[in-house]
């Protein structure tokens, strides 16, 4: 399978490197350094892949995340960022990443982690429709939607891809690695952190029907309760 990987750097010298490198590992490799001239390439290209820097210029690489997210929810994103701020990361994430590489970095890590979203991203369960009946809501998965019929309400990336998750494994258990595995790439105590987040994000979102319950099993992980 030709892994096609669309790399946005400004830093040519650096950028260079890099895509030699993944061109010698049999990658194929589009790179841009303008955050602007990003999603035109990305919808004529369709990658496997994108690697973001988070500092371009005119740009950014999380808004360059936001747009791409908009036109395809499952694309695997990744950041390449200096920034060691908690709120940048967490940031990253929201807006759909699916892991953050911080710099400098060696060439075996980003392959790693390459290698990681693109094998996640094909253990994820397909939805079997547009739309999942979840007790009171439709849940629009292309979409990344939740309604009660009244009002929608957009969901982030992560949100979504673990409110699919929970109902993959609706009124079983389903363990906190394999959900940090699975979305995240890794169970690091950051990543950890920010699934109680989403979690509580989630039962938000499902208060208003008292049959919908996402539990949590200690020292093991989740169950999604439909009544």
């Amino acid at each position: 399978m030709n892994i096609r990987i669309l790399y946005v750097e400004d830093e040519l010298s650096l950028g260079k490197i890099v895509k030699e490198s993944l061109q010698r590992r049999g990658f194929e490799v589009i790179m841009e350094s303008d955050g602007d001239k990003v999603l035109p390439l990305f919808k004529e290209l369709r990658p496997s892949v994108c690697v973001l820097d988070v500092m371009l210029p005119n740009k950014d690489g999380f808004e360059v995340a936001e747009e791409i997210r908009a036109i395809d929810p499952q694309v695997p994103i990744l950041f390449l960022t200096a920034k060691t701020q908690t709120a940048d990361l967490v940031k990253g994430f929201t807006l759909g990443g699916n892991d953050y590489i911080r710099k400098p970095f060696s060439m075996e890590e980003l392959i790693v982690r390459i290698d990681n979203v693109l094998r996640f991203q094909e253990k994820m369960p397909a939805p079997p429709s547009d739309h999942i009946k979840i007790g009171r809501f439709k849940f629009y998965t292309s979409r990344q939607v939740l309604t009660n019929g009244k009002e929608e309400v957009k969901l982030s990336y992560k949100e979504s891809e673990l409110l699919k998750l929970l109902y993959e494994h609706r009124n079983g258990i389903i363990d906190r690695k394999s959900i940090l595995d699975l979305l995240w790439g890794h169970d690091s105590f950051f990543n950890s952190r920010n699934l109680d987040v989403y979690i509580t994000r989630l039962r938000v979102r499902l208060k208003e029907d008292d049959n919908l319950q996402i539990l949590t099993i200690k020292g093991i992980g989740y169950r999604f309760v439909l009544g």
